[in-house]
């Protein structure tokens, strides 16, 4: 079962990964109260240091696993990305939390954590806003798919509506599963790369990497053998990697890489690394991939 969120659950804010701006915290909190539920700052939230991280990685995951132990905690929400998830990754306690499942929340950088999550406790986990990189903005939250994603108040989807247009058109379906680009890349060859077992709609989106690099990065993926399983994929928008006159490039980079990959290809869902409406994705989800549609 997917777990949830309601109006009144108690969220721990933790900082998996890099430090983070106590200013944009306390609005992205303030704002989550308004929201319906009761934030919970974790010891190391707002550490600074050493380097740029919140804290040492045992500080870090002494958190997670305090999130994940207390009961009276429904989700676990994560302040911002940047670099620190996969040091995290050798000190997890997969007992810990396969016995206490709930919700997680964070993007970029915790791709490492959402994989792991999936690869040992099958848990799902949400590809979703973070708590001072978009909460603290008036228009950070996408409120849509944020409610139907991790409360369950309607069936999730995205469309055109949501930034999504057609690169290859087509239908499949099947788990959706993936996250940052670059993290997943790099996760290869270790023993925490994300586990393609199953039919799978992969989503991919990153920051600030050029089309030669998508084109790279997909390629990667494929040699290593990383796309079998995959029936469709879904790019996200591309805003924070390129200017807009780089679009058509972008876009044919992408199929270059992926002109043996036969399955339906999306790109521009709002998500991850966008400005404003960042759209709540439910990772481990039964997905249905049908032109720029993507449904639960």
């Amino acid at each position: 079962m997917t777990p949830r969120l309601r109006r009144g659950s108690r969220v721990a804010v933790v900082s998996p990964a890099s430090h983070a701006k106590r200013e944009l915290v306390e609005a992205g909190v303030d704002r989550l109260r308004v929201f319906g539920y009761e934030p919970v700052l974790m010891p190391h939230a707002l550490s600074r240091g050493p380097l740029y991280y919140a804290g040492t990685a045992a500080e870090r995951v002494v958190d997670l696993h305090a999130a994940f132990a207390d009961d009276t905690i429904d989700g676990i929400l994560c302040t911002r990305g940047g670099w620190g998830s996969a040091e995290l990754l050798p000190l997890l306690d997969r007992d810990l939390i396969c016995l206490h499942p709930k919700v997680f929340v964070g993007y970029s950088d915790h791709t490492s954590l959402h994989a792991w999550f999936w690869n040992e406790c099958a848990l799902p986990t949400f590809y979703a806003p973070m708590v001072a990189a978009d909460w603290s903005k008036p228009d950070g939250v996408d409120e849509r798919t944020w409610r139907s994603a991790l409360q369950g108040d309607d069936s999730w989807s995205v469309s055109k509506t949501d930034g999504v247009s057609i690169l290859r058109e087509g239908w499949a379906e099947g788990r959706l599963l993936g996250g940052c680009l670059s993290i997943l890349c790099e996760a290869l060859g270790t023993p925490w790369a994300l586990k393609i077992e199953e039919p799978t709609i992969l989503f991919l989106e990153d920051i600030g990497t050029k089309p030669y690099k998508w084109d790279r990065f997909l390629q990667h993926l494929i040699f290593a053998g990383a796309l079998k399983n995959v029936r469709g994929i879904v790019l996200g928008d591309m805003s924070a990697n390129i200017e807009p006159n780089e679009m058509a490039l972008m876009e044919a980079a992408c199929l270059h890489a992926l002109r043996n990959f036969d399955g339906p290809i999306t790109i521009g869902l709002n998500c991850g690394h966008v400005q404003r409406r960042n759209c709540s994705v439910p990772l481990g989800a039964w997905v249905t991939m049908n032109g720029t549609e993507l449904t639960v």
